[in-house]
């Protein structure tokens, strides 16, 4: 059997936990298919052996500033947060102590939104200084919660965004309505279920259609007798779980198959959502939260080939340097490729951004790529042809949305009072 690289033997908590989902492929039905067995295998294994991804699970207090959410995001090197409501009483329950989930996604939505609100022939700061907050805080507070309805966020124009200029992020930053924004103003609008969280007892399964059929970035896991979140699972946990896993039979019977055997990636190469080098930054920005994805390739004007990719963490260096873009009369996708690289080199900061295009070939393993995606610490692999033009994407979401499948009828009234009002609905 072969050893994992990383653990130097299958002995990390997530090894051991690929060890008994081993033990039980091993009395598995002979007649199941292999995707059967995989299902029954982690339908019995519950969601709370998942190794926690620290000694704590992080959170933001809801009267914490925007400034401040941005630092502790960044610092910890995680996408999102849940919110505690500083508010709560000691013995609340998990539902009333959360209001919510805040996301560079939703930071990103309330940048776009501050850009929009900013006439080019306006002082910024005054622009920020006077007025519009509440309409910015209803406009960006269903991206934070992870609301997706667009009458939710009608204030957000569907128009290109207009070029930036360099100064632009240094008077957002340093006005008094920016120090003043906390996290509950972007987040605790909404009084439906905060987020979609599981109890220890539910299963494996659960988890990771949630994560691929659902989307869902990540998945809180709530203790109900702390009445406190317990671990936050997340996409890529779940890759480093299964590169952990490499010389197990039932992950070697797995990985062993092409992308291409399994129709990834899944669009077609004029498919694939870009931004042209020349373009604002913010319209990478907009991309993603229309096509709701967390990345896009910038790719050279007029062509097919990437000259990098910008992620919805990347948000982050809009806020946190400002300072950068001092020098651009206008703030394109190649702009920030270049100032936030220099940033990078100047400050000896490891970032996937400083190893240039991580690309792969249809023809690779899934293994190959599940090793590709965690060793690299990145959320999407861009496939490429011999000629190096984009053919396509393949996110973690789906390398997990190809280990199981969603067994009809099983999730039954699971989402009930959860989710979102549909569009139409007038409660």
């Amino acid at each position: 059997m072969e050893d994992s690289p990383r653990s130097g033997g299958l002995s990390s908590p997530e090894a051991k936990l690929g060890m008994r989902v081993e033990d039980l492929w091993d009395i598995q039905e002979p007649q199941l298919s292999p995707t059967e067995k995989l299902n029954a295998c982690f339908e019995s294994v519950p969601v709370s052996a998942f190794p926690p991804a620290s000694s704590e699970v992080i959170e933001i207090k809801s009267d914490c500033s925007l400034a401040e959410a941005v630092q502790i995001l960044t610092k910890h090197k995680i996408l999102s947060a849940p919110v505690v409501d500083v508010e709560a009483p000691e013995d609340a329950s998990w539902i009333d102590r959360y209001i919510g989930i805040v996301e560079f996604a939703g930071i990103a939505v309330w940048i776009l939104y501050q850009s929009e609100l900013a006439s080019p022939r306006k002082n910024c700061a005054t622009q920020f200084s006077n007025g519009g907050k509440e309409e910015a805080i209803s406009a960006v507070a269903a991206a934070a919660n992870g609301m997706n309805s667009p009458r939710k966020i009608k204030n957000l124009g569907l128009e290109p965004a207009e070029p930036t200029p360099g100064s632009f992020f240094e008077a957002l930053t340093s006005s008094e309505f920016y120090k003043n924004t906390t996290v509950q103003d972007i987040s605790g609008s909404f009084r439906w279920a905060p987020f979609l969280a599981l109890q220890k007892n539910n299963s494996f399964l659960t988890m990771l259609l949630l994560l691929s059929n659902y989307k869902m970035k990540s998945v809180p896991v709530v203790d109900l007798g702390e009445g406190k979140i317990d671990n936050i699972i997340t996409q890529s946990a779940v890759i480093h779980m299964l590169a952990e896993c490499v010389g197990l039979s039932w992950f070697e019977s797995w990985g062993a198959k092409q992308m291409s055997e399994l129709g990834l990636p899944t669009m077609k190469p004029d498919q694939v959502i870009k931004v042209d080098e020349d373009e604002p930054v913010l319209q990478a920005f907009k991309l993603m939260r229309k096509k709701g994805i967390g990345g896009i390739p910038v790719v050279e004007h007029g062509g097919r080939k990437a000259i990098g990719n910008i992620s919805i963490r990347d948000v982050r260096f809009l806020l946190m340097t400002p300072e950068i873009y001092r020098e651009f009369r206008s703030i394109t996708a190649k702009n920030f490729l270049v100032a936030v690289r220099k940033y990078l080199e100047q400050q000896h900061e490891a970032s996937p951004m400083l190893s240039g295009m991580i690309t792969c070939r249809r023809d690779q393993t899934l293994k190959e790529m599940i090793l590709k995606l965690d060793s690299v610490k990145i959320q999407r692999v861009y496939v490429v042809d011999e000629d190096g033009n984009l053919e396509g994407v393949i996110t973690l979401r789906d390398i997990i949305s190809k280990l199981v499948h969603e067994p009809r009828g099983y999730f039954g009234d699971f989402f009930d009072g959860v989710l979102p009002m549909p569009q139409n609905s007038r409660v």
